[in-house]
């Protein structure tokens, strides 16, 4: 068995060196692959968050990437047809700006975040489940049922927006783009998790009548970190809809929130790179198998039902020979 920071350090030199090699050997479809899983860890990190260090099980997650992926859609969809967004009394011109975009989509889905968990932390156990799978689910068929962004047919933004220094269109400068903000995200988690703060809320997942008795609320910090969640996924939902230069109201459906789950589940709950390598393999399996037969999440569905079983603590907790945190 290796050390988990050994791990670490390993998958990190893999997302550097595959697409290296892959802008060696001219593959550019290899490099939008990584790009797809890297901003998927992201998303994974910040439902991590909630998950793993809160204990909140949101199967609503989907909504704050869908809203992050509208917040760019929306934006550029103005910018490229030179109409001004009207909103109420506001008239606001579009843009291309990724800094400015990504902004936008952190501070919706966080509002968002805000409301959603003020009135699902209400509730517990499967309740909190199901009240933000209600959630997504009315943000899924809003967008459906929107048609001056596409409705249910999506919305296509023609070229990708822009990053200062950078040629966002070149796949490896995108890709370089979305790794940074993986690490940036990755050590604000491990800062979190340190913290006075994540210790609190470490506290209140797994004693929560012991962290009202020395004066702390603890629905308040699960409150904080549920927005913190919102905000990190709402951002990642910026990047992909930038990835694939389209957004559609699938970016809300419960389907998107239970993958952002299983990469979590098959990397390890509540370990810094679990979403990472649980992304990276969800997506090599897509690839590999997706091509084979159309049933392909039937395998993924024994690799799953296998951790679970196995190897509680993950493909992380597993290398590495520790038990899940939560164990």
């Amino acid at each position: 068995m290796i050390r988990e920071t050994w791990l670490n350090a390993a998958t990190l030199t893999l997302l550097v060196a595959v697409p290296a090699w892959a802008l060696v050997v001219d593959e550019p479809f290899t490099i939008t692959l990584a790009t797809r899983a890297v901003i998927f860890a992201i998303a994974a990190v910040g439902l991590n968050i909630a998950l793993g260090l809160g204990g909140l099980v949101s199967l609503g997650h989907a909504a704050f990437f869908g809203i992050g992926g509208y917040a760019m859609g929306i934006l550029a969809h103005h910018a490229q047809t030179y109409v001004p967004l009207e909103i109420g009394p506001l008239t606001l011109a579009g843009t291309k700006s990724m800094p400015v975009i990504w902004l936008t989509a952190m501070v919706t889905s966080g509002l968002a975040a805000l409301l959603i968990g003020m009135l699902s932390l209400r509730t517990a156990g499967v309740y909190f489940i199901m009240i933000t799978l209600a959630f997504g689910q009315m943000f899924y068929f809003f967008a459906i049922s929107w048609p001056a962004y596409g409705g249910e047919d999506g919305l296509s933004i023609y070229v990708r927006n822009g990053f200062p220094g950078l040629n966002t269109l070149v796949p490896i400068q995108f890709y370089g783009l979305c790794l940074g903000v993986l690490l940036l995200v990755l050590g604000g988690m491990f800062l979190l998790a340190r913290s006075p703060f994540g210790l609190a809320l470490n506290a209140a997942r797994q004693a929560p009548g012991r962290v009202e008795t020395v004066g702390l609320n603890g629905q308040r910090v699960k409150l904080v970190a549920f927005v913190i969640s919102g905000v990190i996924t709402g951002l990642a939902g910026a990047l992909f809809a930038d990835l694939n230069r389209f957004v559609a109201p699938t970016m809300f459906s419960w389907q998107m929130s239970g993958e952002l789950i299983i990469f979590i589940i098959l990397g390890g709950t509540a370990r810094l790179f679990g979403p990472v390598i649980g992304a990276c393999v969800f997506v090599l399996l897509e690839h590999l198998l997706g091509g084979l037969s159309e049933f392909w999440l039937v395998y993924l569905g024994a690799l799953l039902l296998i951790v679970v079983l196995f190897a509680r603590g993950g493909i992380v907790g597993l290398l590495s020979g520790r038990r899940a945190v939560h164990d």
